[in-house]
């Protein structure tokens, strides 16, 4: 017999999330300067897409697994918690060594070393995502979703723009230095990234403390599961069988937003990997030239005009990226009423269409006159083009909070309860799959399209983004809460 759910005060629904502020933290470090430090280290822009690929990769991989196994885990930390927990402390190794590559260079090249400790970033975090994501479900009763999922991406997003802005921070505010020669890291990005493990595991730790999981019991008398229903007797062997089951029919509802996930995670991934070169070359005039390791191994010393203006841009990305987190956490105050207003798919749809003509409105921008701008605590010389480049991050963000927080608000209710942890981990292949095509084919159209103009490929982006705002209105949702 099913028994009403408790509805969950504020505070209580901010702590099922807040660890994954500090995650989004760490997330957001390695999304705003891996590009960076991996060039750096030796990557050119061809192969800087193929090292991204890292992420979706481990994200397909370890999320299905580790959804089906919080599904079943009901121990003294709870059901979601013990794989959160272990995700955060292995994503904060990874933080506090991948900086260090350079001191690896007697077992291996630091841009391999940079490498192994982005996939253990990368399958760290996506230990955590998943349960995070779950735990969500589990802990808030259904009339709570829209605002679960809004404060939660209200979260994420504030942890993001603390990330992001965090090297910029350490170089204007504190003045640790922001540049480096091929082969090395700039302290600025070594310090953030220790911050950043720092953070990840507080923040972690507050939730598995003041989050306490249902019993077995009472989860089953919420969700309306039968006991039997609830433990299926099956081997192992089986339910690796079954899993594909599973995948062949997941609800149609996961189906159709597979597709508006694909064109939206496809934008992301290009973003991510290419802002930095996209601005150096656009907002900062540094010729290509610059991003092949070929032609930097023929000159002694890269000229300091050339490293400054790649140290400068990179903080810039840092600031962009913390802007669209920003607008982003602002708009997903407003997130859950709206949608209860004009419903989700009406409000996913515009969101993702803003963050399409944010993309592509990036050509508009180009201005290298210098401009004094008075940013937190200090004044930073930037191009005029790179202020107004905040522009476009308004539509970014808005995009941003609705990816974060409107598919899984949408497919929720389409889930079986038992198999919240197991679906979860199965719509992550609709955000890794999407990545492992952008890294693979995003490089090669860079090369050969473009010219390695990394401008037109954010254009390429705002494309796609536009056909995921399409898309929405394809999807039909099960419940019209």
């Amino acid at each position: 017999m099913q028994t009403q759910q408790p509805r969950l005060h504020f505070w209580q629904i901010w702590n099922v999330s807040f660890g994954f502020l500090g995650v989004q933290f760490g997330f957001a470090l390695q999304n705003a300067n891996v590009s960076r430090l991996l060039s750096d280290l030796g990557a050119d822009l061809h192969s800087l897409s193929l090292f991204w690929l890292v992420a979706p990769i481990m994200g397909l991989l370890i999320q299905p697994i580790v959804g089906a196994a919080s599904d079943r885990t009901w121990n003294g930390l709870g059901r979601r918690r013990p794989f959160i927990l272990a995700g955060a402390v292995a994503a904060a190794i990874g933080m506090l060594l991948m900086p260090n590559a350079p001191l690896f260079i007697t077992f291996m090249a630091p841009m391999i070393f940079g490498a192994l400790m982005l996939a253990l970033m990368d399958a760290s975090f996506n230990v955590c995502f998943q349960p995070f994501r779950s735990l969500v479900s589990d802990m808030v009763p259904s009339e709570q979703r829209n605002a679960g999922y809004s404060i939660q991406s209200f979260l994420i997003n504030i942890g993001a723009v603390i990330g992001s802005i965090l090297p910029f921070v350490l170089t204007n505010v504190v003045g640790l230095e922001n540049t480096a020669q091929m082969g090395e890291v700039a302290p600025s990005v070594m310090w953030a990234f220790y911050i950043g493990a720092t953070v990840l595991l507080g923040t972690v730790i507050w939730t598995v403390i003041r989050t306490k999981e249902y019993s077995p019991e009472d989860y089953n008398r919420y969700k309306g599961i039968e006991a039997e229903e609830a433990e299926p007797k099956q081997s192992m062997g089986v339910r690796l069988g079954n899993f594909w089951k599973l995948v062949v029919n997941m609800p149609t509802t996961m189906k159709q937003l597979a597709v508006v996930q694909f064109f939206s995670w496809f934008s992301l991934y290009i973003m991510w990997v290419y802002t930095t070169p996209a601005i150096t070359q656009h907002i900062w005039n540094v010729d290509k030239k610059w991003f092949d390791p070929g032609f930097i191994a023929t000159v002694p010393m890269i000229p300091d005009a050339i490293v400054m203006a790649k140290g400068a841009a990179g903080d810039w990305v840092g600031i962009l990226f913390a802007a669209y987190s920003v607008f982003a956490a602002i708009f997903s105050i407003f997130l859950a009423k709206l949608a209860d207003r004009f419903g989700r798919k009406l409000i996913y749809s515009v969101s993702l269409l803003a963050g399409g003509v944010g993309y592509i409105s990036f050509l508009l921008f180009q201005d290298l006159n210098m401009v004094t701008v008075n940013l937190l605590i200090t004044q930073v010389e930037v191009p005029v083009g790179a202020v107004r480049l905040l522009v476009p991050m308004i539509g970014i963000g808005i995009a941003w909070a609705a990816i974060l927080a409107m598919p899984y608000a949408m497919l929720a209710g389409a889930l079986p309860a038992r198999q919240t942890g197991v679906y979860m981990g199965i719509f992550n292949f609709t955000v890794a799959v999407p990545q492992i095509v952008a890294g693979l084919c995003s490089g090669f159209i860079l090369a050969n399209v473009f010219d390695n103009e990394a401008k037109y490929i954010i254009v390429v982006a705002g494309v796609s983004m536009l056909l995921a705002a399409i898309s929405v209105f394809f999807v039909k949702e099960p419940d019209p809460r």
